[in-house]
């Protein structure tokens, strides 16, 4: 059996490497430079978007940070990162929520483009607020999000909540505070971070 995470220290490629330390399999770690390198034809080959995260899986290519938690909570069930399929409901949400509207609304918020309100139905977030209030619902006071254990949806939508409180997108109320601290106290997220904080100055930007 074979795992290669593709990524690069700063980028969305920080979840997938999260997402493959919880796993608890053993992996090679490719790092990715911006520029030349994730543009040329043998990266292409590997992600036609040129972009980072990707993980191959036994010669099966996974792209998106979505969809490499996803596979991954189901490729190994014995890290035991998804609920059981009949109680994913909340697990789906969260996950799906964070990848599509959440990140479709702090992108324009970043790019500075506001949504006309006559035509926040066309938008598949609404405006940023709603979306913002919406995920902040989602916020345990107890537990993790899809429920009493933690799973890939607190390792990626996890992951989004505190970029937001980082760059100041997302209040750190109590309730977020707290949450924050349960997930980024795990070995994985730590061990993933000390990687990947250890290489930035070799592979990140510039």
């Amino acid at each position: 059996m074979s795992l290669v995470l593709y990524t690069n220290p700063m980028s969305r490629g920080r979840i997938a490497h999260w997402m493959v330390e919880e796993t608890g399999a053993p992996y090679q770690t490719r790092w990715v430079r911006y520029g030349p390198e994730m543009n040329a034809p043998d990266y292409a080959a590997i992600n036609p978007m040129r972009k980072v995260p990707v993980i191959e899986h036994n010669g099966t290519i996974v792209t998106e940070c979505a969809a490499i938690c996803l596979y991954l909570a189901d490729a190994f069930p014995e890290a035991d990162l998804a609920p059981l399929p009949d109680q994913r409901a909340a697990y789906y949400r969260a996950i799906l929520f964070a990848a599509g509207p959440w990140e479709q609304a702090t992108t324009m918020q970043a790019l500075g483009i506001n949504i006309p309100a006559d035509k926040s139905a066309m938008a598949g977030f609404g405006d940023f607020d709603r979306t913002l209030n919406t995920l902040l619902s989602l916020v345990p006071e107890e537990g993790y999000l899809a429920g009493p254990k933690f799973t890939a949806a607190d390792v990626y939508t996890g992951a989004q909540i505190g970029w937001g409180v980082q760059f100041g997108s997302i209040p750190k109320t109590p309730e977020v505070e707290a949450y924050l601290a349960r997930i980024q106290s795990r070995r994985g997220f730590i061990r993933s971070s000390e990687i990947s904080n250890a290489a930035a100055a070799q592979y990140g930007p510039g």
